[in-house]
């Protein structure tokens, strides 16, 4: 899993976004992308997501994102990409 910083925005997405090709490949199969400690983030974080996305494609992996948050999901919408940072599956636990 590829855990985001609390803090993505422009100022800080380059550096991040420099380690994504490594990160992608180490990750077995699927990439999920915790976003769940983001806090403050611009466009920037989505464009981070996108990356990731396609690193993930050209590996030959699936991509998700888990736990964003509400505003990120927003953002995606009015921006147009909602669908290439689609959320993770939650798995839910059978009750007996």
């Amino acid at each position: 899993m590829l855990t985001l910083p609390p803090v993505l925005t422009h100022a800080l997405a380059a550096s991040f976004a420099r380690g994504l090709a490594q990160a992608v490949r180490s990750q077995p199969g699927a990439v999920v992308a915790d976003a769940s400690a983001l806090q403050q983030f611009d466009s920037s974080a989505l464009a981070v997501l996108m990356e990731c996305h396609r690193q993930a494609l050209a590996a030959g992996k699936t991509f998700a994102v888990q736990g964003a948050p509400v505003r990120l999901r927003e953002l995606a919408s009015l921006y147009g990409v909602a669908e290439l940072i689609p959320a993770a599956a939650v798995a839910t636990a059978a009750v007996s």
